[in-house]
């Protein structure tokens, strides 16, 4: 990832496995540890962040692109792809601001090259990930599974300690 500034750290699973819970529950964790998080997450669908009726719609239905949204709590910047295409991680880490970042959280982008925590639950049925990814270099999973050696296992109902293994991951790569 020739744009990445700060250490990344993936998340990556079938849809369903809880992918979101688990780092809705992690990002505070580190958060309370120092560290400030960024997150890059990848949707497979169209979605929208505003609606029908607001200014911003309006304006971008007219054509404006991008579209800033600017409030004293926050702000969005809306860019319409010219011909829709699957983003690569490496170019929204091109315009991810990450000058107050420690680490990037990415869910999603399971295809690309970059250390991803994968996680499984056996009872969804779904094949393991990291037979086919290399860069899969932990498995988080409520139930037991075989793994080779060079994986740490982590147990995905114990957000608190896989939060403890990425900040010690996270120390090597500072």
């Amino acid at each position: 990832m020739q744009n990445a500034q700060k250490p990344i750290l993936g998340f990556a699973a079938a849809s369903g496995t809880g992918k979101t819970t688990l780092l809705t529950q992690l990002i505070p964790l580190l958060k309370q540890q120092g560290l400030r998080v960024g997150l890059v997450k990848h949707s497979h669908h169209s979605f929208d962040i505003d609606h029908p009726g607001k200014d911003s719609y309006r304006l971008r239905m007219a054509g404006a692109s991008p579209v800033m949204l600017v409030s004293q709590y926050r702000y969005a910047i809306i860019h319409e792809f010219e011909t829709p295409r699957e983003p690569s991680l490496d170019e929204q880490l091109k315009v991810l601001d990450q000058s107050g970042l420690d680490l990037i959280l990415v869910e999603g982008f399971k295809a690309e090259k970059f250390s991803k925590i994968e996680l499984h639950r056996p009872s969804l049925q779904r094949p393991l990930l990291f037979p086919q990814d290399p860069d899969i270099i932990a498995i988080a999973s409520d139930a037991p599974v075989e793994v080779p050696d060079r994986l740490v296992r982590l147990d995905l109902n114990r957000p608190h300690l896989i939060a403890r293994y990425i900040l010690d991951h996270y120390r090597e790569f500072k």
